[in-house]
Order: C-alpha cells, then structure tokens, then sequence
C-alpha cells in the first residue's frame, strides 16, 4: 500500500515516479527546453547537497527574489526536502520592500535570478545582519568586495562533484514532518507593513490533496501554462505542486504580457489565473469582433444567443436539450471554436482565485467551451477555502468548502458581523515574528477571521460579497460593496478597470480607466480629434459616452449604490505603478491618496 503524502518531500518524490520528459519547461532563445522528471530530481538533490555543504542546516531561511522559471521549482524542492523554509519575495518589488522581507524574516540566503534582482539586495545588505551569502542564477557575479556571492552553476557543479552521495538527500527528505515550516509568504500590505504568513509542508499538501479530489477530468497527458507568479500562494498551490502531483506537464510563460503567444505555442489544457487576465481575454475579444464587419457582428451576437441559451445546462454538466442544443453546437463549431483556437485549442480546466471573478465573464468562457472554476481563499488558509465542482456552477458563488467539517467542527462559518471564519488543516501557523497580528487573526477556538464577508445559500455554496475593510460606508450610514459594481461596470466594453470611491462621503463616485481599443473606434466613428489619450478622456462627449455605460449599470442599483460621478484615467493602474498588489488587485489605499486631487473634484463640484 502507497505511503501517504504528508510533505512536500515526499510529493515531490512520488509525482517524480511518472518520469515526464518534460515536466517542466521555459523558453531559452526563444525555444522552450524540456526538463524531465529524472534531470529535476538530480539537480534538486544536487542543490540540496550543496547548500547543506555551505552550512544551511534545518529551519535556516532561504529567500528567493525571481521571476517564474525551473531554478525557482528547483530551489523549493531543495530547500523543502533540506528543511530550510523559503521565503518568496515577488521580483517586482523595489529594493526597500525586498530589503524588509529579508531582514524580517532573517533570510541567511537570497537566490536572485538576474543581476538587477541582486542589486536590490547590494544596496541594502549592511542593513541585514543576518544574511551570509546571495545566488546569482544568470548573468555574471559584480566585482564586490565583502560580499559571499556565488553562481547558481557553481552550486550544481558542487553537488554533482557529490553526486554519490545523492541518496542522502532522499533521506533527509524522509525525515521532514506535516508540520516543519516549508515556507513563508508575505502578504501584499496593502494596510501596513508585510506580514509573512507561516505556512507548514501539511498545510500546502493539505490543500494539494483536498484540491485534486475536487478536479475531475485531469488525466496523465496534460499540459499546464504557469504565468502567476510562483511567489503568489494560488500559483504556488495549484500551477506548481497540484500540477506537479497531477503529473502535467509545467511551461513557463515568458511574462504576462507574452501569455496569449505562450497559450498558442504550448497549447495548455490546464491554467490557473486571476480575474484580470480573463478579463482582458474577454475585452479583447470583444474588441476584435466590435471592429469586424456587419455580418461578423450579427453572426457572433447571433451565436451568443445560442450560448446564452445553453449555459444554464454547460454549468450543471448537461447536453442543452432540442433545438437548443443544435443552435449551441452549431454556434460553437462556428464561431466559438475559432475563438477557443485562440488559446491553443485544448483548455478543459481552467481555474480562477485571487478575487472575485464576474458572473458574465464565467458565463462567458463556458459559452466558449472554456470551463472556468472558481475557488476562495487567502495566502493564510495555503489558499483553498472553497471551489466550484464540474455540475454545480454558479456564476457570482465561489463553490462548497472543502471540508464539510474538521475535527467534528465546521470547517467554514460565518460570524454575525457575516465575516467568513475557517479552521482545518490548511490554516497557517500564525504570522512571523507577529504574535499580536497572528492573535488579532486566529482567535481562541482555532479559527482564522478572513476579513471577507459572505453568506451560503440552502445548498452549502459560498458567496463573498466584499471585504470588510473595504466596505464604502457614506455619511448617510449605508454600506456599499464596491467589488459587485465593480466587476459589472468592467464587463462593458467601453471600460477596462473602475475603482468605486464613497468611504464618508454622501455618495459614491468611480475612476474609471477606459478600454482605449474600443473608445479609440468609437471617437473615430463621432470625428473627435486627439493627439493621445489624455487629451481624449478630456473631450465632454467622450466622458459622456462613459457616462451612459455607468448609468446602464445604475439602472439595476439601489439608489445609494449608484455611481453619481465619474473621473476617466488615461494610463492603466497596474503593479508596476504602485496601483495594484501582485495579484493584481487594486490597493485601495494608493488609488485614493495617488488619485486625491480627482476625487476631491468630483465632490467639490457637485457640491458647488
């Protein structure tokens, strides 16, 4: 009888058995180079047999700064089979924010993939006592003088001059336990400094084990797309050790931005995603068949026609019946397929975490032929709380728990403030060096308070309806969710990000960004001239035409809840402009002091 799965350690080892050729792959010169299963367990124990050489013992930190690619695989397996916890800091964080991570968290190590991930670190190393030595994975060591610095190649060169020894490592392996810290992951920090969640090899395989059981449909030949950052807890989870123990196939995408290239080359059947990416798939397409002939529009609104007609049965796993089922698999071989070829033609699972994903957008990437399941959790809870099953799927819910109880008590409850609690198996050990914070989140019956507020239906599903913290209270007492509103007003066309303003004040407001591709056509059909966006957003019959897209959303709010006001924005709010958290969701925080000239004029005016 197969031993069961309790470490990463031990994951790692039995998911290496099915002997890919490629289990993993990255693109070097523009080609993606496979790696098989038996080159990563010889460079993992290679690595492993080298760091402890250097020193690293169990419980030692090491930290990585790097983009996704086979190292960043390779160095977790090391360092989980080592026992030395990693810390994963996101590389596009400036210098500053990694130097804090580094010096909270104690790291002794840094693997850095480039040499601008590495000079991060140079720039503060005086200020972190307890880091000895950094890695550079490409590109050539600096001529610095004080500083233990070593290649990536150095390591493996050093383990494979141990390669006999090889069969220690298997053995260090077997000594991990459930509850070792495998890792630690901080938090995005959005409202104060970031805290890092302390998170077990149980806690991870927990969440790995309890999320394959609720996948149906993944065979031996897949093939998955990993573009979140591996620092994130869902790509961590899912896009790195689910697929690995599935047995997929793992290609790395360039970069986000190169994603729809990579899904046309590697022809994934498997993806896991944030919200944003689907919804710049859904706006695209749309933007394509806006710009197409008469006849392309009629034939694709007729065709989602069909689709709509169809989905209720597509969500519950059933053939549409009769004629609705004809006018479905025509539409599909006609114009949906071609749409599906788009990102590779194989996708069959596709997943969605990180925040909340709009119900037309799920609706419409099932009409596709694109099943999307959605699931809930957070960086603390390793992060699958709850997910959608194949046959129950309801756009705007976030799926049954995974655990109707653990240890005779419910695994998921609500509290009568409605903030969703959770205690089991997957919630972290508390936060590092954090003991108040970690009180303040875990309180004395074991129960993690996630800051999100939701309710379930007589069928057990969970709905999220907001933050707690984000909830935009007016002056007149009445709460507002903003991320409901929000994603409805992102479905438009016309408009690509919306932030809802209202805390304090006597009503709500939104920034909006448009969808330039689409705003562009539209001001060409009216004749508005421009020289670039921001004199665009300017033009009074622009910000009309955005206007009349948020009243058609208006028209199904309570009054409270209607956006009174709008502030079109020229330039997109991203991760790289402090706009966004890695996960790409918006940092509320920012937005308002960033934008705080915009806001204060929309209220002044309609004050005056």
């Amino acid at each position: 009888m197969a031993q069961p799965i309790e470490t990463i350690a031990q994951l790692f080892y039995t998911a290496a058995e099915k002997n890919l050729p490629d289990a993993l792959a990255a693109k070097r010169n523009g080609v993606y180079e496979p790696i098989s299963h038996a080159e990563i367990v010889a460079r993992v124990e290679r690595l492993a047999l080298a760091m402890a050489a250097r020193g690293l013992k169990p419980g030692d930190r090491v930290a990585f700064m790097s983009e996704n690619r086979p190292e960043w695989a390779i160095a977790d397996y090391a360092c989980a089979i080592l026992g030395t916890p990693d810390v994963t800091i996101y590389a596009t964080l400036n210098a500053e924010q990694a130097a804090y991570i580094l010096k909270d968290s104690q790291s002794r190590w840094v693997l850095c993939s480039t040499r601008e991930q590495l000079d991060k670190v140079l720039a503060h190393w005086d200020e972190l006592p307890a880091l000895e030595a950094a890695v550079l994975i490409d590109g050539e060591l600096p001529a610095v003088t004080g500083r233990n610095l070593f290649l990536w190649s150095d390591l493996q060169r050093e383990g494979l001059a141990m390669e006999a020894r090889r069969p220690e490592v298997r053995a260090w392996g077997e000594q991990r336990k459930a509850s070792d810290i495998l890792t630690l992951i901080y938090t995005s920090g959005t409202t104060g400094d970031p805290k890092g969640a302390i998170l077990t090899h149980g806690n991870l395989v927990s969440n790995v084990l309890a999320g394959r059981a609720t996948v149906a449909n993944i065979t031996d030949n897949e093939r998955a797309l990993s573009f979140l950052p591996l620092t994130h807890i869902f790509e961590r989870m899912a896009g790195h050790f689910l697929w690995f123990h599935v047995g997929a196939s793992i290609y790395y995408a360039e970069s986000v931005s190169t994603v729809a290239a990579d899904m046309l080359e590697v022809r994934p059947t498997l993806m896991a995603s944030v919200p944003r990416i689907y919804e710049k798939i859904f706006a695209k397409i749309y933007d394509t068949v806006s710009s197409g002939s008469f006849i392309k529009r009629l034939i694709f609104h007729w065709a989602m026609l069909a689709g709509r007609q169809a989905v209720p049965y597509l969500l519950k796993g059933q053939e549409p019946p009769s004629w609705k089922g004809m006018w479905y698999r025509t539409a599909k071989a006609v114009v949906f397929e071609k749409i599906r070829q788009r990102t590779g033609g194989r996708l069959k699972i596709a997943v969605s975490g990180g925040a909340p994903l709009g119900g037309k957008i799920m609706e419409f990437f099932w009409i596709l032929g694109i099943p999307i399941l959605e699931g809930y959790g957070l960086t603390e809870t390793s992060p699958i709380i709850t997910v959608n099953r194949f046959g129950e799927v309801i756009p705007g819910c976030v799926g049954r728990p995974l655990y109707k109880e653990w240890n005779g008590r419910p695994f998921v409850k609500i509290a009568e403030d409605g903030e969703i609690l959770c205690q089991g198996p997957n919630i972290m050990v508390g936060y590092w060096n954090n003991e108040k914070a970690t009180q303040e989140a875990i309180d004395a019956d074991g129960y993690f308070h996630t800051g999100d507020i939701g309710h379930f239906d007589d069928e057990g599903r969970l709905y999220i309806t907001d933050r707690k913290k984000e909830l935009l209270v007016t002056s007149g007492g009445k709460k507002v969710a903003p991320q409901p509103i929000e994603n409805q007003l992102k479905v438009d066309k016309y408009i690509s990000q919306a932030v809802l303003i209202g805390d304090q004040r006597n009503f709500i407001t939104a920034l909006i960004v448009p969808n330039f591709d689409s705003l562009v056509r539209w001001a060409g059909y009216k004749k508005i001239a421009f020289k670039s966006h921001a004199e665009l957003i300017k033009n009074p019959l622009v910000v009309a035409k955005v206007g009349s897209r948020v009243e058609r959303v208006n028209e199904h709010l309570s009054n409270y809840e209607r956006v009174k006001k709008i502030v079109l924005l020229d330039q997109e709010m991203t991760l790289e402009g402090g706009q966004l958290t890695p996960s790409l969701k918006v940092k509320r925080r920012v937005v308002n002091q960033m934008y705080a000239d915009q806001i204060e004029g929309m209220y002044t005016e309609l004050k005056g």
